[in-house]
Formats: structure tokens, C-alpha cells, sequence
């Protein structure tokens, strides 16, 4: 790890000065609890190492031994680095992990220095590493230069990996009886959409080229964990950079599995009107002049086959 923001990460509280010579209130709690989060979210050294120097310039040794013990083994600094490596070791390989489409855009080295600029600014901020990734996409909007120049393609592809983190563990409400429909005009009714669904105008086929690297990744696994077979030192061809294409894709679950569904335009047109609140009447509208009776009632059956209304809230 290369950078140390001087910077407080966004929304964590400063640490305090000087912590109590011993804990006698909820507020002298807390005041450690600042403390102990305010070192683990501090970025590693290029040694991957931790830091020196604290926030305000005193040696990190003498901070450490205000609030951490030394034991026959290790020292308070080295105890604490413990914790902070972990923190950051773990953090980075969940963002890894959930993350392969953005992996293969940028290259292991440009993804490992933007994993470590977003932890830095963004930190966890749940007890779930669920959450560690909602945020990305924000991050790389806001700070280009970590995948410059590939920053728009880096944002859609963040932005659909997020959306299969939604789609596979996101709630589930009851879907809309079919009857409950038919008792509503078109003029009034209004549906709600499942909260795990995702819909995605995208300018590239994100979704095809996710797909590609995920398929390659698992080629490598197992051309790795090969013995003996095939030419010695055959590599795999990277997947190739997508061209601009635009294409409507909904992230949702299906089952318990993992889907993506391309819709064609005047169709996600319309089921992102419905979403937006607008009524089914309005909504047909919006899908377009061309459209026919016909594709609305394939698309519209389509959909409650796959449980994707449900009541608004």
C-alpha cells in the first residue's frame, strides 16, 4: 500500500487527543472506540506496514501504548499493526471477491490501488462486508484518476457487479397476485418492483463482458490445479475490451440463482416508468408510439412470471 491520506475518511469522527488513564463512563468508551477505529482504517505503508507517525505527528508507538498492552511477545505498536493489517487485508480481498469484471478492466495493480484509495476515503461502516462495494462506483466518479482512462466503462462495470450484490441477497417481498392486477384500470394502478432488481442502461454489453471474464477466471483455476496436461506454459487470452453497444439489462434472482435479462428498449422503458411510480397506463405510453398490444402482453407476462412485482410502499 502506497498512499497515506491525511485526509479523515468520510463520515468517521476524529480520535480523541488523549484517551482517560482508565475507562469510567460510557463517553470514555466511546472515546476508545474512536480511537481503536481511527487506527485500523489508517492505510498501510508501501511495506504494508503501519503507519509511524499518528494523525497529529506523534510516534505511533507512544499512541499504541496508551490504549494496548504489550504482552511477552509483541510490543503495543506491534500488537495494534496486527489488527490494522487484518483489517485492510480482509477488506481488500472482499472487494477482490466481489469484484472480477473490474478486476479484469483494470489489471490486478490499478484495481489493488483503487481498492485501497476507496477504502481509505470510504471505509466500512457495517457490521456486513454485504455493503463494502455500494459506494464504488461514487468513488470512481468522484476520484477518475485510479482508472483513467477507462473511467466510464469502469463505472458501468462497477456499477452492474454492485447490482448482482443487490440481486442475489437483496429483500423479497410478496409478489402481486395476478388477481389483484386485473381488479385495478390501467389508469390507476400503480406496481411496486422487487427491491433485489436492478435496471441498467448501459453503453457497453458490461453484462457479456463480465460474463467472458468470470468464464476465463474459472479457466484459470482449473489450468492451474492441471498437472501434466496441455502445452507447458499456455496462457489464457485476456478478454478483449468491449465496444460501445447500448443495451438495457435488469439484474435480478430467480430461484435463489443469478440472472441478467436484456430487455429491448421501449420495454425497459416501460418497467422503469413503473418503477419511477407511474401508472401501467402511463407506463405503456412511455415505452413508446411503435409499440404493439402484443409485446406489452408478452413483456407484462414475461415479468409476473418472475415475480418481479409486488405492492408499493
Amino acid at each position: 500500500m502506497s498512499h497515506s491520506l491525511s485526509s479523515l475518511p468520510v463520515g468517521l469522527k476524529p480520535p480523541p487527543r488523549k484517551l482517560p488513564a482508565r475507562q469510567k463512563s460510557t463517553a470514555d468508551l466511546r472515546a476508545l472506540q474512536r480511537m481503536m477505529t481511527n487506527a485500523l482504517v489508517r492505510p498501510l505503508t508501501a511495506a504494508d506496514g503501519m503507519q509511524s507517525k499518528w494523525t497529529d505527528g506523534r510516534p505511533m508507538a507512544a499512541v499504541a501504548a496508551e490504549f494496548i498492552k504489550p504482552n511477552d511477545r509483541l510490543s503495543s505498536f506491534e500488537r495494534l499493526q496486527l489488527y490494522n493489517r487484518m483489517y485492510w487485508f480482509r477488506l481488500i480481498d472482499s472487494v477482490y471477491d466481489d469484484n472480477p469484471g473490474l478486476r479484469g478492466l483494470l489489471g490486478r495493480r490499478k484495481f489493488v490501488r483503487l481498492t485501497e484509495a476507496y477504502l481509505a476515503k470510504y471505509p466500512s461502516r457495517s457490521f456486513s462486508l454485504r455493503n463494502l462495494c455500494s459506494r464504488l462506483e461514487q468513488f470512481i466518479a468522484e476520484e477518475p484518476r485510479w482508472t483513467a482512462p477507462r473511467t466510464a466503462l469502469a463505472r458501468q462495470v462497477a456499477r452492474f457487479e454492485w447490482a448482482q450484490t443487490v440481486a442475489f441477497d437483496g429483500e423479497k417481498r410478496p409478489v402481486l397476485p395476478a388477481a389483484d392486477i386485473a381488479r385495478v384500470p390501467p389508469t390507476r394502478l400503480r406496481l411496486g418492483l422487487q427491491p433485489y432488481l436492478s435496471l441498467l442502461a448501459l453503453d457497453w454489453p458490461v453484462d457479456e463482458y463480465v460474463v467472458a471474464v468470470k468464464k476465463r477466471v474459472a479457466l484459470r483455476g482449473e489450468a492451474s490445479n492441471a498437472v501434466d496436461h496441455g502445452p507447458r506454459g499456455a496462457a489464457l487470452r485476456k478478454v478483449a475490451i468491449p465496444r460501445r453497444q447500448r443495451v438495457y439489462v435488469v439484474v435480478h434472482r430467480y430461484d435463489n440463482q443469478l440472472y441478467y435479462k436484456r430487455l429491448e428498449a421501449p420495454g425497459f422503458r416501460m418497467i422503469a416508468a413503473l418503477q419511477a411510480g407511474r401508472t401501467l397506463a402511463s407506463s405503456v405510453a412511455a415505452a413508446g408510439p411503435g409499440v404493439t398490444a402484443d409485446q406489452v402482453r408478452d413483456w407484462f407476462s414475461s415479468w409476473m412470471g418472475l415475480g418481479w412485482f409486488c405492492r408499493r410502499t
